[in-house]
């Protein structure tokens, strides 16, 4: 029997022979046994694709996705590197009545994505300490010498140029906003003022400033920028929420959309100063009124707004109400109560013909002062001594009347239009007044308990006023408490209960308000807000530079991603293609093979001979 030797298109080592009796079992194949095997092997190498490409695409874009959310939570310490070129920076100066100051910000490029807003913090320096500088009086002094202003704010910005690299300054947005101290003044002495930084400021610095980026602002702006500040470092706009985060259906305002959008709850606001108090809330439903004559006040409460760079997209659209109560701090409500009980007292005194309290001898009783301590109170030509008594109950009857309430339905302090609150689904921060009542003597700052935090301001009036001092002098309360703070906090604990419970209708039960002087440790300032919001339109130009570059990165990864498992599989089918062609050639060759072994054809089969080599050539 003959023997067929491959000894082409191989090495030497790989040469071989094979009998031609088994021959045929081997090259002839059926050409369905052919399609089966190519379509086998097929199959198991699409399979590979699909699992290489899916766990190493979608499944790396994923892991990494939630891995910069995760490192978005952390709270960003560290000295800002003033090096990186793809850093931004920003300015506002917060001319207040008090005193100005300027907060230095920066944000890295934005990442083109637009459902997510600018990554704003607040530069901190070498020491990794915020970037920040105040200065003493406000501008409003300088009313009758408004052409002094630029001099005035020039500290400021000299403060901020310096730690700005100096290639970054004319694309560094500059905003001076007045609050407070200029609203009081005639509008004619605002605009001078206004005018005089206007025209100066760009004389001296570089930075990115136009008319619009100086201007006095509303209380209700104020507010929003507040509100906007604080849900920004909660992480409240960012959509992408986990399971177990509280949600909110909202009636987007100006969206065309029927069904309502389910975002991330946001966090309402409660603030009380000294002079005023303020709250501000999302309201995610859309709004009715009881009157016309309602509508039309609410339109000076409501702000909507949209957050993102986008106009068309809805996603960052809020609807706030926005409501400040001049008279209502906690400074500023202790003074009409006294002037109250001057009034009462001299009218009472001359109608009955008694002289109460205006002898320390026979003091006026007051249940809102710790029980015993005595005070003195009005003008030298109206004094009244006044001695505690620490009725907490009492005090806050005393005060009901002072919240002005009405009978009318959606109103709060004043008379003022509210809109009802999911209290069931809500969440609320108070800052300033409602942290200091709750923590500086009391010591229950944090998550607020309406029953316990009344048991614990009734346990502090009643306590003698010498027992309070001696704890006082042992450091038992705040380190910031002071005698003053410890003399009014009965009066302020009464005065805070009320505000809530009785003038803006939190219920007793209410388990969401947590009192805060931080938030994630951090002081959150109102011109956070208003630097998020007026560099809003800013993450265009960054989106437009991102889908540019988004062509060209996705052209490179898709030629990496060839280069990785295309390429492999490529290779997968020329090979199988070439095996392929490689059996039907040899399935041809052996035909002729065949066809020339038939007895009239090969003499020397009958002659006995031993059978020759066969070259095959490939």
């Amino acid at each position: 029997m003959g023997r067929i030797s491959f000894s082409c298109l191989f090495p030497a080592p790989w040469h071989f022979s094979v009998s031609s009796q088994v021959l045929p079992r081997l090259l002839t194949p059926s050409l369905r046994q052919l399609l089966f095997v190519v379509l086998l092997l097929g199959v198991i190498g699409l399979l590979y694709l699909l699992l290489v490409s899916g766990k190493g695409h979608g499944g790396w874009i994923r892991e990494e996705n939630h891995f910069h959310r995760h490192l978005a939570r952390v709270t960003d310490v560290d000295a800002t590197d003033t090096s990186n070129p793809n850093l931004n920076y920003g300015l506002v100066v917060d001319c207040g009545s008090s005193g100005s100051r300027v907060f230095v910000y920066c944000w890295p490029r934005h990442n083109g994505n637009p459902h997510e807003l600018l990554d704003i913090r607040q530069m901190r320096d070498q020491h990794r300490k915020p970037v920040v500088m105040k200065i003493k009086p406000g501008i409003s002094e300088l009313a009758k010498t408004p052409e002094k202003a630029s001099d005035y704010i020039y500290p400021l910005l000299s403060f901020a140029a310096q730690h700005i690299p100096k290639n970054k300054h004319q694309e560094t947005p500059l905003y001076i906003l007045c609050t407070a101290g200029m609203r009081v003044l005639p509008e004619s002495q605002q605009e001078a003022l206004l005018e005089d930084l206007r025209t100066d400021i760009p004389v001296h610095f570089n930075f990115l400033f136009s008319d619009s980026h100086v201007e006095v602002i509303s209380g209700k702006q104020e507010g929003v920028y507040a509100w906007i500040g604080i849900n920004f470092v909660l992480g409240r706009f960012n959509h992408v929420h986990n399971d177990g985060e509280a949600v909110v259906e909202v009636n987007v305002p100006g969206s065309d959309q029927q069904e309502a959008q389910v975002r991330k709850r946001t966090a309402g606001v409660l603030d009380m100063g000294g002079v005023s108090t303020q709250i501000a809330y999302e309201v995610p439903k859309t709004v009715s009124f009881a009157s016309p004559q309602q509508e039309e006040v609410a339109k000076n409460l409501l702000a909507e707004f949209n957050l993102g760079c986008d106009a068309h997209r809805t996603e960052h659209v809020y609807r706030v109400y926005v409501s400040t109560f001049l008279g209502f701090g906690g400074n500023a409500a202790r003074q009409r109560y006294e002037e109250s009980v001057i009034r009462n007292t001299a009218t009472r005194n001359k109608l009955l013909g008694q002289r109460n309290g205006e002898t320390a001898d026979s003091p006026l009783l007051d249940p809102c002062l710790p029980a015993d301590l005595q005070d003195e109170i009005g003008p030298s030509t109206q004094k009244l001594y006044l001695r505690g008594t620490g009725d907490f109950d009492q005090c806050r009857q005393i005060l009901q009347p002072f919240l002005n309430r009405t009978n009318e339905t959606l109103t709060s302090l004043n008379g003022v239009y509210q809109p009802a609150i999911d209290y069931d689904n809500s969440q609320f921060y108070g800052f300033s007044e409602f942290y200091y009542c709750t923590e500086d003597v009391l010591r229950m700052g944090g998550d607020y308990n309406a029953s316990k935090y009344a048991q614990a301001a009734k346990s502090y009036c009643s306590t003698q006023w010498q027992s309070l001092r001696e704890r006082f002098d042992s450091g038992l309360y705040a380190s910031h408490a002071d005698l003053h703070r410890l003399k009014y906090q009965c009066f302020k604990s009464a005065w805070m209960y009320e505000v809530l419970h009785s003038g803006f209708s939190f219920p007793a039960n209410y388990k969401n308000l947590k009192t805060a002087l931080l938030v994630y440790d951090k002081e959150v300032q109102w011109t956070l807000g208003a630097i998020l919001y007026r560099t809003r339109f800013l993450p265009l130009r960054d989106i437009q530079q991102e889908s540019l570059k988004a062509v060209h990165s996705h052209w490179r990864h898709s030629f990496s991603f060839v280069n990785n498992h295309y390429l492999f599989l490529a290779c997968f089918f020329i090979v199988l293609l070439s095996i392929m062609l490689y059996l039907l050639r040899l399935r041809r060759i052996h035909r002729r093979a065949a066809q020339s072994c038939t007895p009239s054809s090969v003499p020397w089969l009958e002659e006995g001979l031993g059978s020759p080599t066969i070259p095959i050539d490939l």
